[in-house]
């Protein structure tokens, strides 16, 4: 297993300010210079694991808008001079290539890196976060032109993904199941838009999705999250239980929470509750069970660790007693098992029950996760 045997009290303690650090020092330089397509623009999906771009690989649109977020949010905070114009040039190459270039509305799936289009899906998951990554650049000086694609996104969000059952389709083509997956980070987008511009119908439109969790997502005899579900939002059985979205959701709560004043805390409580059942050995959570909290999948993934400590700094931010320390402790957990790797800024994306490295590459996709959890454990813990 990845990491050394750490003094517990000592590393919590200083283990927001070691992160900080890591991220400043190390993550933000290696996805913005490595990370970067020099020749034809825009982020690289995943480096090789001696640090090095693997340039052959895809381009998941999804991805683009992440790291467009990573640099915004760090040039929001003030970690790193570079992050507002980074996360500019990332928009850019996002909107040229990967808006509408079928001349269909909407944004593709996948490029090739050249920014060929790959796969001209409409996919929900991706509009998400392009509309977390357009809200959270528009944060940073409200320019008009990035409110316009905000408001040309919700357009196209509006008039043809939304379901007559409530959330939004899968995409188009539409697909089956559907999953709380792209529901819940439109609900994340939404707080995001709100914060941004402090516009009342982004909290209608967050509203929605919390609607949406309580009526269907949520299953409050089992206390449990759903994850695939008939057209109808009628869950399909066996129940799948992924313990990180349990805590994501947590996490998403508390913001909703605190952009409408709506309490939320039992429902935190409960699924920060379930999410526990799922640990093993290493005090880290397992990428999969079932209601009954009996293990499906022992693997364990990165970002499900990133948002226990989500979830716990949530709830010290809504005065839990003993919720920092837990916290601090996940946090702790991703630093000593997933962020000890070789390449400085770089991470371990899944264990198996054993500890052993399962993906061979560093993939991109979960700079959002860490930075993410970095950021909300230094406004809240420090």
């Amino acid at each position: 297993m990845a990491g050394e045997p750490i003094n517990a009290a000592e590393d919590a303690a200083g283990v927001v300010a070691r992160l900080k650090q890591r991220m400043i020092e190390h993550a933000l330089p290696l996805w913005s210079g490595e990370g970067w397509d020099k020749s034809s623009g825009g982020f690289i999906d995943r480096l090789h694991q001696d640090g090095t771009a693997d340039r052959a690989a895809p381009r998941r649109v999804f991805v683009q808008a992440r790291q467009i977020w990573c640099y915004a949010k760090a040039a929001q905070m003030g970690w790193y001079p570079d992050g507002r114009a980074i996360a500019l040039r990332g928009l850019e190459h996002l909107l040229a290539k990967a808006k509408a270039p079928d001349g269909k509305p909407g944004y593709v799936h996948r490029l090739m890196p050249d920014g060929a289009v790959l796969d001209a899906r409409r996919d929900a998951y991706d509009h998400a976060f392009i509309l977390l990554a357009l809200a959270t650049v528009y944060a940073l000086d409200q320019d008009a032109q990035v409110r316009t694609e905000i408001d040309a996104l919700l357009g196209f969000l509006d008039g043809h993904l939304r379901s007559p059952h409530g959330g939004v389709h899968e995409g188009l083509p539409v697909s089956m199941p559907r999953r709380q997956n792209p529901q819940m980070h439109l609900f994340e987008a939404m707080i995001a838009c709100f914060d941004a511009t402090h516009d009342l119908s982004f909290q209608n439109r967050a509203g929605e999705f919390f609607a949406l969790f309580l009526a269907n997502l949520y299953d409050k005899q089992k206390r449990a999250l759903g994850e695939y579900f008939e057209e109808d939002w009628s869950r399909i059985e066996p129940v799948s239980v992924e313990p990180g979205h349990q805590a994501e959701w947590a996490w998403l709560l508390k913001g909703f929470e605190r952009i409408t004043g709506c309490p939320t805390g039992q429902r935190r409580g409960e699924l920060l509750e379930t999410a526990l059942r799922y640990r093993d050995t290493t005090g880290c959570v397992v990428d999969e069970g079932d209601v009954a909290g009996n293990i499906r999948r022992a693997t364990r993934r990165l970002w499900p660790q990133t948002e226990m400590a989500k979830a716990w700094i949530a709830q010290a931010e809504g005065g839990e007693a003993g919720a920092a320390d837990e916290a601090r402790a996940a946090l702790v957990r991703l630093e000593r098992h997933y962020l000890s790797h070789p390449v400085a800024g770089g991470w371990y994306d899944q264990f198996d029950r054993d500890g052993n490295s399962l993906v061979e590459t560093i993939p991109a996709s979960s700079f959002y996760h860490v930075l993410c959890a970095v950021t909300e454990a230094e406004q809240v813990l420090s």
